[in-house]
């Protein structure tokens, strides 16, 4: 959204006294690197701040809090449960989300992690003070599934060569019943994940991260923290394969 449309937006409001009784939540998907890290764009690289802590805004009539701002770690899926809560309807049973009702109105937190990341790359989580990238173990990045009921990448369908050994998943928790194909990746997850490796940063003393961290009882702790998240989503059993986890 450009500053032109949120403005006509804003006049919008003022004109038709919506502030009373309007909920309005300003976001963006995701940043873009502009050379930041020697990188430019948002899909390959590991997602430093510039791309993930992204801008938000949040005008809730019900506390009127205004010109003021959080601390507390927030997601995208969290904003479901907060408009569900506002018409005073409960959240589903599937979602992973929490209202953040009370942090806007006094920065009250709802989650202790953010856990966050792209198909194939690094699996991300941070605890505000700590981030904690962790990167595939093997160079072919491997064992790494796609799940889908729709087998189709952003510009085509998959190729018949990634269709040659699809399998049939049981259903996750989260799937309601319903099984998916297994597909293996293809070639474009593959190797440059290796190269970024396992990361962590002091988000206290190096927000920017220019130098990764080296804290092993920091590490152990996030360690922890990314290990208890996965399995609290239903990660796949591979990706801790993947990710050197089937230990911890």
């Amino acid at each position: 959204m450009c500053d032109e449309h949120l403005g006509r937006i804003l006049d919008t409001m003022d004109e038709l006294n919506l502030w009373e009784d309007t909920m309005l939540i300003v976001y963006t998907d995701h940043g873009f690197l502009l050379s930041e890290h020697d990188w430019w764009g948002k899909n390959r690289m590991p997602l430093y701040n510039e791309i993930a802590h992204i801008p938000l805004w949040v005008w809730d009539p019900r506390s009127g809090k205004k010109n003021e701002r959080r601390q507390s770690l927030v997601q995208f899926i969290d904003f479901a449960p907060t408009l569900l809560e506002y018409f005073n309807l409960s959240p589903t049973s599937t979602m992973t989300g929490q209202s953040i009702t009370d942090t806007v109105a006094t920065d009250q937190p709802i989650r202790d992690t953010a856990l966050f990341g792209i198909f194939g790359g690094q699996v991300n989580i941070t605890d505000g003070r700590w981030l904690y990238m962790r990167g595939p173990v093997t160079p072919d990045n491997t064992p790494l599934y796609q799940y889908t009921l729709m087998p189709t990448h952003l510009p085509h369908t998959f190729d018949v060569e990634e269709l040659q050994d699809i399998q049939l998943q049981e259903p996750f928790p989260f799937t309601k019943g319903c099984r998916t194909m297994k597909i293996a990746s293809g070639p474009v997850h593959k190797s440059i994940q290796h190269e970024f490796g396992t990361l962590l940063f002091d988000l206290e003393n190096d927000y920017a991260q220019k130098s990764p961290a080296t804290d092993p009882e920091a590490e152990s702790r996030m360690v922890d923290l990314l290990v208890r998240e996965m399995k609290r989503l239903d990660a796949p059993p591979e990706q801790f394969e993947r990710l050197g986890l089937v230990d911890a």
